[in-house]
């Protein structure tokens, strides 16, 4: 007789089950990806949150019109100029630590900025908000990066990550109107409160503990990178607010590109590099950088147009324009879990990438017959093309970034990815910009001059999503996700 069917129900006391030991890994992976997902949806809600709260906070704290623009400027400096910086304090100091110190530093800036007096008090606040982000977001899609090992796992979670960087946009736009409608304009400071409190309790109960690695730290590389992205996105920031012929724009983008020579030097010299070149060794890698920072040049440099499309010709609130991204959303999520599930280990990167930029780029060539007398409705096919592209394209370009790089790089690497993303948008909206105002020059301001602007800065946007899938179908190689069976997390 066959004992088998008892011993099977036998467990050893103190022995947790399979089962329960299942459970328990459904459980912590969940809890990771509310640490990371939650982390990263901060960040990017805080881009467009404030956007929507500019002209209260103008008027309560007495900004001039020139000086109110640094509410977000402050933020986009540190932000941008510190993330190569956090990316790497990360890798030596421990991912977990930073990541759990910068959400914390995020939050009590946040807090601190909810209660400003005065326009100084806000602008510190937002510049160490700036800080807390580069250190935590780098830190968060390493994290990401050792906890789901490469192939389907981590591409499910990367999926759920650009849902929620491009969902983000809307998101801070629809809770940004609601809060400044409903409450107050402090109210998109305090948000971030419960929110970072959430996330944190969850990081301190799932991410792994992680060691500090032996060496030097490079800090002659810290100081030229941090140098040289902070003088170029002062640079940008500059020509979008002056022009690109302003001598405060030449001479900042001077600098930033000398100090940048020098870090690429320093960096091939240092024996601890804050970025190592090997993580340009791969031609595909380097393009997945070079592709998102055209991607999101197109998609943010368009937004803060069509924001204004939305209000001053079509005349919605807040609210409203933030409800009216959600088609967008909508059909940039829907497309990031197909590719995830189902094109990811069918087609390869390079032939999703192509199909997505050109996607994204027909819709901004539909978008191109909008004027002042457009309705919404004719709106939302070019929105969901735009959406699918881009979502299809962001979690391609972020596997490529991220494929095949060592653990220990994983903080420089996912620098990389958010320095990528940063530049972008600010280069986006530099270059718009300056489209937007060579095709109005000279126009009586009116809601047809806003169109023709609009139409001709969309064009603009839809080109450089063209060239953008060209560079695609000559840089990036024939080559598949892969799609292993699971495997245990790296700590």
């Amino acid at each position: 007789m066959s004992l088998s069917p008892s011993l099977e129900r036998i467990r050893i006391p103190g022995q947790p089950s399979r089962t329960h030991r299942l459970r328990s890994r459904i459980n912590t992976d969940a809890l990771v990806l509310l640490a990371v997902l939650g982390c990263q949806l901060m960040v990017v809600v805080d881009a467009t949150i404030v956007n929507v709260a500019l002209p209260d906070i103008q008027r309560s704290l007495g900004f001039s019109t020139s000086s109110l623009s640094w509410v977000l400027n402050a933020y986009t400096l540190t932000f941008g100029g510190l993330l190569l910086l956090g990316a790497r304090l990360g890798d030596i100091l421990g991912r977990r630590g930073t990541f759990l110190g910068g959400l914390s530093l995020f939050v009590a800036a946040s807090m601190f900025g909810g209660f400003a007096t005065d326009t100084s008090m806000l602008l510190v606040a937002r510049a160490f908000q700036g800080v807390g982000a580069a250190l935590a977001a780098p830190a968060a899609l390493a994290l990401l990066m050792t906890r789901f090992p490469e192939g389907h796992q981590r591409t499910r979670a990367l999926a759920l990550f650009t849902a929620v960087s491009i969902g983000g946009f809307s998101l801070g736009l629809v809770l940004g109107g609601a809060l400044v409608q409903w409450l107050d304009w402090r109210w998109v400071f305090f948000v971030n409160v419960p929110i970072g409190a959430v996330v944190i309790v969850a990081g301190l109960l799932s991410l792994p503990r992680t060691t500090a690695q032996p060496g030097a730290f490079d800090l002659q590389g810290a100081l030229y990178s941090t140098a040289g992205i902070g003088a170029i996105v002062y640079g940008l920031v500059n020509a979008a607010e002056h022009g690109w012929s302003s001598s405060v724009t030449i001479v900042a983008l001077i600098i930033g590109f000398a100090f940048l020579i020098g870090f690429v030097y320093t960096e091939s010299r240092a024996p601890q590099p804050i970025t190592p070149l090997r993580l340009f060794a791969s031609v595909s890698r380097s393009s997945a950088h070079l592709g998102r920072l055209v991607m999101v040049a197109g998609f943010m440099g368009i937004m803060f147009f069509l924001t204004q499309y939305l209000q001053e010709v079509l005349h919605y609130g807040p609210l409203e324009t933030g409800v009216a991204y959600l088609p967008m959303t909508v059909a940039t999520f829907a497309a990031s879990q197909v590719t995830a599930r189902i094109l990811v280990g069918r087609f390869t990167t390079r032939a999703l990438l192509i199909t997505a930029f050109s996607v994204a780029a027909a819709g901004l060539f539909w978008l191109t017959t909008l004027d002042a007398q457009t309705p919404y409705l004719a709106l939302l096919g070019p929105f969901v093309l735009i959406g699918a592209g881009g979502g299809t394209a962001f979690l391609s370009l972020t596997t490529a970034a991220l494929r095949g790089v060592h653990p220990d790089d994983a903080g420089a690497a996912s620098g990389l990815v958010n320095t990528a993303q940063q530049l972008g948008g600010t280069v986006g909206l530099a270059i718009m910009v300056a489209v937007f105002g060579a095709a109005t020059r000279g126009l009586s301001p009116s809601t047809t001059t806003f169109a023709h602007g609009m139409t001709v800065t969309v064009l603009a946007a839809a080109i450089l999503l063209t060239v953008g899938a060209v560079l695609m179908a000559i840089t990036q190689g024939e080559r598949r996700t892969p799609t292993p069976a699971p495997a245990a997390p790296v700590q």
